[in-house]
């Protein structure tokens, strides 16, 4: 406890019981000269000083404040300083951080690929200590990983490329899922959706389940590839990455797809969905009264 505060507490016991000041010293381990000190300095001159140079810099702190006197040629201790400074309400306001804010969204049931594409990055680092991250978009329907690039470093410009491949593949989704990034935020990224009419579904700040399906595929990547693997250099992470994606597409059994790879169930999907499949609903024509109906209702 400091001085200051056991000074303090003498006076309360003093005034609260029926005790000298000298016992109160004693029982709190007070010296009698400490207590009963009085400050003789005198700080108007400071303060003058210190207010005229925080009228000029208005929104300087205590230390800057503190270089302009030394600079007068007054030669002042900053922890004196700090105390004028804050007993002449000079304290500088700061401005909270201001945190981004997404409300949560009741999420839309999937029921065919293309639907929803959910994106993230995870993290590791080579034998030589660099670190690099890997890109992943996943279907959120067929669980195909579309893509697991791996590099140092993703740009938005590099992001949008990425996704450009896979949509010159296999066509636009409806919606992007993805983390408040900075890649995933910038106005490349969102001019970029907007152009080609992608719905751009943010999670909120702080609750990665609400991209639960990219989270689980990080999770079975770091714990199949990643921490069972030695990286000698970012060629190799790229090479054997390359190798574990093409093994979860084809070969690994989905427990979410009936045990099934999503190459696989994404294949089989098609074929249901198919014109010429046996299963197909048949478009049967309109009858001829309801089809001259059809033709003149609306007609005014």
């Amino acid at each position: 406890m400091e001085l200051v505060a056991r000074r303090g507490e003498v006076r309360w016991v003093y005034a609260h019981f029926l005790v000298s000041q000298r016992r109160a010293c004693e029982l709190l381990g007070v010296a009698e000269s400490s207590c009963r000190y009085v400050s003789r300095r005198n700080d108007e001159s400071l303060r003058e000083r210190l207010v005229a140079a925080a009228r000029e810099k208005p929104r300087w702190g205590y230390r800057r404040l503190q270089i302009v006197l030394q600079q007068d040629g007054s030669l002042v201790n900053h922890k004196r300083v700090y105390r004028v400074y804050r007993e002449a309400g000079l304290m500088i306001r700061r401005k909270r951080r201001k945190r981004l804010l997404r409300a949560g969204m009741a999420r839309p049931a999937v029921n065919g690929p293309n639907q929803e594409w959910a994106l993230d990055f995870v993290h590791d680092a080579a034998e030589s200590g660099r670190k690099f991250r890997a890109l992943s978009v996943i279907d959120v329907y067929t669980r195909e990983c579309l893509a697991l690039e791996v590099d140092s470093s993703f740009a938005s410009r590099r992001v949008t490329r990425e996704l450009e491949r896979i949509v010159a593949e296999r066509g636009a989704p409806e919606a992007i899922r993805c983390d408040n990034g900075p890649e995933l935020t910038s106005r490349h990224f969102l001019a970029w959706c907007l152009e080609r009419k992608i719905e751009l579904v943010h999670i909120e700040p702080g609750r990665p389940m609400q991209n639960g399906h990219v989270e689980s595929f990080h999770g079975k990547l770091r714990d199949e590839c990643l921490n069972a693997s030695w990286f000698g250099n970012l060629w190799d992470a790229r090479r054997k990455i390359a190798a574990w994606k093409e093994e979860y597409n084809e070969e690994r059994p989905h427990s979410s797809l009936g045990y099934v790879a999503p190459r696989e169930f994404a294949r089989r999907i098609a074929a249901l969905r198919s014109p010429t499949a046996p299963c197909a609903p048949q478009f049967v024509p309109l009858p001829e009264a309801d089809a001259r109906h059809s033709s003149t209702e609306g007609v005014v």
